[in-house]
């Protein structure tokens, strides 16, 4: 893609997130949201192959119908209460069809069926932010609108998202579909604590795109998209394997690494709020997610496949990512040591 393309279109994303994290009326936040779809499409289809074509006109189809319902629960809204601002939600029915949009958007069960084959369809630089920064003005607006928001509902799809997202990953081979899954398991986390302590749903979010962040440039680097290259994927740059083996697992929540740290408060949370059975059902849940976190692990760096292709060691990678994966993989694993100063500053 010609690079003043691609500047105006990352440009365009960074002033879409930006308009609707800042805007207090509901049609800012709606034209924000417009902006981000659409830099994002030619950002998904810029490889012309057929899949990424049909990855765009998915993604374009239901971003396009959760736009619609997020300003018809705004309008909703408006006609029973006069309030166009957006922290003023307080008609019930606009409450539930606002969930559903930012349910549609963020890709949390039963709207999540577009997210892993739009993820599938496009370059793993664009995937990267469809994990990340396209899911930043849904969550914005979620925490706006928390105090009105159905506890009910949000503790249901939360819990849906952690099973389906864990279940569904299982049994699937290709790496883009798995952070998919993987994207969606760790939204039932963020959505189950929005109403309880929103400033955990943003702790959570933060770690989650940091992780997201490392794994995605690392596989970037060592040009993998399916598990069986990355079996041999070792041999290229046996560090960055190896660093990429504990971003997984921190991903997956084991306790020394940073992505235990959200787990960990969001449980502890849950517990304050007399919701123990919830916190016990979705902890066993993301059990499912972390089995395959351990077989991309596995496959990343203990597996020693029997015909071993014979790469020449890349002692140069590419300068300009190398410095962000060094630091984004040092924060993805060393972090949970410092969390009373994080909490401090959230």
């Amino acid at each position: 893609m010609n690079p003043q393309a691609n500047l105006i279109f990352i440009t365009s994303l960074l002033l879409g997130t930006t308009i609707t994290m800042s805007s207090n009326h509901w049609v800012m936040a709606w034209t924000g949201l417009e902006i981000n779809t659409l830099a994002i499409l030619p950002l998904i289809s810029k490889s012309h192959h057929p899949r990424a074509i049909e990855a765009a006109t998915k993604y374009f189809l239901t971003q396009a119908a959760a736009s619609a319902l997020v300003l018809f629960s705004s309008m909703t809204n408006a006609w029973h209460t006069g309030q166009w601002d957006i922290t003023q939600l307080t008609h019930p029915t606009s409450s539930l069809i606002l969930t559903s949009a930012i349910a549609m958007k963020l890709g949390l069960v039963p709207f999540h069926f577009w997210f892993p084959e739009v993820l599938q369809g496009s370059p793993l630089t664009t995937g990267l932010l469809l994990s990340t920064i396209m899911k930043l003005p849904p969550i914005t607006l979620l925490y706006m609108t928390s105090p009105s928001l159905n506890p009910t509902l949000l503790t249901t799809l939360a819990i849906l998202s952690t099973a389906l997202g864990g279940w569904m990953g299982l049994n699937q081979t290709q790496i883009r579909k798995i952070l998919a899954f993987s994207s969606i398991s760790h939204l039932g986390w963020m959505a189950i604590i929005i109403i309880y302590n929103p400033k955990l749903t943003l702790l959570n979010f933060y770690l989650y795109a940091l992780m997201t962040a490392t794994v995605f440039l690392t596989l970037n680097t060592i040009k993998v998209l399916k598990l069986s290259t990355l079996m041999t994927a070792w041999t290229k740059i046996p560090s960055l394997n190896a660093m990429l083996l504990l971003t997984l697992l921190s991903l997956a929540g084991l306790p020394p690494l940073t992505g235990f740290l959200p787990k960990w408060l969001i449980i502890q949370e849950l517990t304050k709020q007399d919701m123990a059975p919830a916190a016990t059902l979705i902890s066993l849940l993301s059990l499912l997610s972390l089995f395959f976190y351990l077989r991309l692990a596995y496959c990343t760096t203990i597996t020693l496949p029997p015909h071993t292709t014979n790469h020449m060691k890349q002692w140069r990678t590419n300068k300009s990512t190398s410095m962000a994966i060094a630091i984004l993989t040092t924060m993805s694993v060393m972090l949970l040591p410092i969390s009373p100063m994080i909490l401090t500053i959230i």
